[in-house]
């Protein structure tokens, strides 16, 4: 790597944790395992300490997003940390006036319509990440051998948060802008390509050992647009850590018909949603690609012994793939039990070893 000689995957904190063996490709001891929004909503401790703190704020609050980072990783014992933020704050950073509203997500003052609404858009200033970077070392201090990860949303899902103004079913507008006036379209996908691209390496650079991209909005494209319109302003976003010798995951909510075009784009692995099992996932890509999932979040509030089967259905499915990070083919929802979580964790790690052995 070009990061500087104390980053994790230069000193060897990370290099041969499980995380890290697996987006390389091979098979550790035992299988890693993550979630998804593991640090957030469904911890009391989460909610304790963001009383009186918007959520955009508690990212830009290094000492706070840190202490959220880490707060999975003891109770849980994950084998990796994901950094704590939102896809959004990279437009946030940029200028664009961006809220989370409780109950319905990411909302724009004033939604990105015309030509001319994408001229005024503005990179971001590299100063405006002194936060990130201050909370990635801090978390990075604390975690040792455990990775963590860094993330960022990818250029469409941020366009169709700023052309919709908010979440949408559909995309409808974004897609209409895709086809209506496809430079324009391009203008704005490469904006939120360098942004997200610009977030990605600061966190690298800080001390991620990993990072994963998503692509929330990917379901509503068809293959053919999305291989047209969308996947080169993807590849452009990880064309930012070039130089930085990091494993790259990228995961789309309703990707199943693209899982292919996601992993073209430059990922070491490709993260699979709960609509397809990963036997599957992993015929559709070739079988050559590490594959991360797939638990259904439904699953989480079965009763345990249904949940435990469902897990090491999953478990012996992803055995298709060079290799396998399990996770959830979702985030958490804000309602789930942590104890369950830290249950499945455990399940995952004693299943995985036992059949090493064995």
């Amino acid at each position: 790597m070009s990061s500087p000689a104390s980053h994790p995957l230069d000193d060897g904190r990370t290099t041969s944790s499980a995380l890290i063996t697996a987006l390389r490709g091979q098979r550790p001891e035992r299988t890693p395992v993550w979630f998804m929004r593991q640090a957030g909503r469904s911890l009391p401790e989460y909610r304790a300490l963001r009383v009186g703190t918007s959520m955009l704020d508690a990212c830009l609050n290094p000492e706070l997003a840190s202490e959220i980072t880490l707060q999975p990783v003891r109770r849980h014992r994950v084998d990796a940390a994901v950094f704590f933020s939102d896809i959004v704050i990279p437009l946030r950073l940029a200028g664009v006036p961006v809220e989370i509203v409780a109950g319905r997500g990411p909302v724009l003052e004033t939604p990105i319509r015309t030509a001319s609404d994408i001229l005024r858009l503005r990179p971001i200033d590299p100063a405006a990440l002194d936060p990130i970077r201050e909370g990635v070392a801090r978390t990075v201090a604390e975690l040792d051998g455990t990775p963590l990860i860094g993330f960022a949303g990818a250029p469409f899902t941020l366009a169709s948060y700023l052309v919709e103004g908010g979440p949408s079913k559909d995309q409808q507008r974004a897609r209409s802008l895709m086809v209506s006036d496809p430079h324009a379209w391009a203008q704005l996908l490469n904006w939120c390509a360098d942004v997200s691209g610009a977030f990605l390496r600061a966190q690298v650079e800080a001390g991620a050992s990993a990072v994963q991209l998503f692509d929330s909005w990917v379901g509503s494209l068809s293959r053919q647009d999305y291989q047209r319109r969308v996947a080169p302003h993807s590849r452009r976003t990880l064309s930012a850590l070039r130089g930085l010798d990091v494993p790259i995951i990228h995961f789309g909510v309703g990707s199943g018909e693209v899982l292919d075009l996601m992993a073209g784009i430059g990922a070491d692995a490709v993260g699979v949603d709960w609509r397809i099992p990963l036997d599957e996932a992993s015929r559709r890509l070739g079988g050559n690609v590490v594959v991360q999932g797939n638990i259904d979040p439904a699953w989480l509030g079965a009763p345990w012994d249904k949940l435990q089967a469902h897990v090491l259905d999953v478990l012996e499915r992803g055995k298709s793939a060079p290799a396998h990070v399990v996770n959830l083919g979702h985030g958490v929802p804000p309602d789930t039990d942590p104890e369950v979580l830290t249950r499945i964790v455990g399940l995952v790690h004693e299943a995985s070893v036992g059949a090493l052995v064995a």
